[in-house]
């Protein structure tokens, strides 16, 4: 009977629907759990390298990527073995004059890994900017707003996009990476459980300080500038990434975590070898040359990476989602991010070092000035 047949599609629907739901809600779930044991001991050296299978994500570059040079060998300073091992090192690259000169991998992982950067990417971020900035697209003078109105009337309603480059927005967000209902831990779970980044920014409305005040080191004002970034050309951080860095750089391939919407993790969720990484030191150092291609305007790289921010007295400073040692050296850059990720660049010596890392230790008494002084004792090895 026609009445019986129509039930029994209804309930297969039914059915399918309930099925596509639950496979739904398991993947969810599935990326609510890789978020809670990201850094368990025995999982983050594999996590580190395979965050694609944990999370939504989307590539940038997916060519062979260019080969960088091979320098002689230079050995490594004595200590750097147990820094290694005591800092959970996974991979290390050196350059000196653009070519490789150390070259090793830790703890079971690869060249071909592609390494979570963490906050290694807000420096990418801050090099994108520098070009866009270069061809017109907006100005640091901008209200953040002029870009991204949907951010009216919340925290950032009186910040310029200077001021999210330096930390200076003054949002009031909470970077405790070991307080699980921290700002960040809340961000994280939205990513993991498919939401928009971008909805979870506009919610944010508390502010603690005048916008162009006191730098305090809060994420979400790097993913407010992927948000002017966006607003500004219209087209997504990838693709403006891979056509003005990742191509002429020569890096192979490449992803972002992204949100439930598509929409890159920009202030930390690139992914890329250890080499890679590297490539964009050398061209920072060489001031923003691959080559005979100007890829970053060089008074861009001038500009970002001297202290500018507002930073406490006595810590590290702040430039434009760069990091200078508080004892800086003249040319002395990183970009820095949890857990062990670097590239420390010395302009001078011509020095690039590229790490990844799974250091569950990274936030100890004196590891921060420790990493600093091993970096310069393989910078000065260099000769």
């Amino acid at each position: 009977m026609k009445w019986i047949r129509r039930i029994a599609i209804a309930a297969l629907a039914v059915l399918v629907l309930a099925g596509g739901a639950a496979l739904w809600k398991r993947e969810e779930i599935g990326r609510l759990m890789a978020v809670n044991s990201l850094f368990a001991p025995d999982r983050i050296v594999a996590n580190f390298s395979n965050m694609d299978e944990a999370f939504l994500s989307t590539p940038i570059s997916t060519g062979p990527g260019t080969p960088l040079p091979r320098g002689p060998e230079v050995a490594l300073p004595e200590g750097a073995e147990d820094w290694i091992a005591d800092r959970a090192v996974t991979g290390l690259v050196v350059l000196h004059d653009g070519a490789i000169t150390h070259e090793s991998y830790h703890l079971g992982t690869t060249k071909d890994d592609l390494r979570i950067s963490w906050s290694v990417a807000k420096s990418f971020l801050s090099l994108l900017t520098g070009i866009l900035v270069e061809e017109g697209a907006l100005s640091l003078d901008d209200p953040v707003t002029r870009h991204v109105p949907a951010l009216g009337g919340t925290a950032y309603g009186g910040a310029t996009v200077e001021d999210v480059l330096q930390m200076e927005s003054g949002v009031t967000f909470d970077e405790d990476y070991f307080d699980r209902d921290s700002d960040i831990n809340r961000m994280g779970r939205t990513v993991a459980l498919g939401g928009a980044l971008d909805d979870f920014t506009a919610a944010l409305t508390g502010t603690n300080r005048m916008p162009g005040g006191e730098m305090r080191y809060v994420s979400i004002d790097t993913h407010v500038i992927g948000m002017v970034l966006r607003g500004a050309t219209g087209r997504s951080i990838p693709d403006l990434l891979d056509e003005h860095l990742m191509g002429p750089l020569g890096i192979g391939a490449s992803y972002y975590v992204t949100d439930g919407e598509g929409v890159a993790f920009v202030l930390g969720g690139l992914n890329m070898t250890t080499r890679d990484y590297a490539k964009m030191g050398a061209m920072v150092e060489r001031g923003g040359r691959v080559g005979d291609l100007q890829v970053v305007p060089e008074a861009w790289i001038d500009a970002s990476t001297v202290p500018s921010a507002n930073t406490a007295p006595g810590g590290m400073r702040y430039g434009y989602q760069w990091w200078m040692p508080r004892d800086a050296r003249p040319g002395e850059i990183m970009a820095q991010g949890v857990y062990g990720q670097f590239v420390y660049i010395d302009r001078i010596s011509d020095v690039v070092i590229a790490v990844n890392g799974a250091d569950l230790g990274f936030r100890g008494d004196g590891v921060s000035a420790g990493n600093i002084e091993m970096f310069r004792r393989i910078a000065a090895a260099q000769g």
